[in-house]
């Protein structure tokens, strides 16, 4: 998932998928945990998408208090 492709993609679809990668990430420990996940991997994946994910709602964030306080 590239950082590019989730900019064009709505706040709220955004903030569904940062819902579902953070699921993603606790399931993955957990079977990690319990010798039940082969691809060790996916969790470096999966939390590195999440990172990428909160990165650019952080953005659009201070980008939406920047023209708040400039409007007003």
């Amino acid at each position: 998932m590239k950082a590019k492709d989730l900019r064009e993609r709505t706040t709220e679809h955004l903030q569904e998928l940062e819902k579902t990668l953070g699921r993603e990430v606790f399931d993955a420990k957990f079977k990690n945990y319990t010798n039940r996940l082969n691809d060790t991997s996916s969790i470096r994946k999966a939390r590195r998408d999440l990172a990428r994910v909160k990165a650019v709602l952080t953005e659009r964030a201070a980008k939406a208090g920047l023209e708040e306080k400039q409007g007003g």
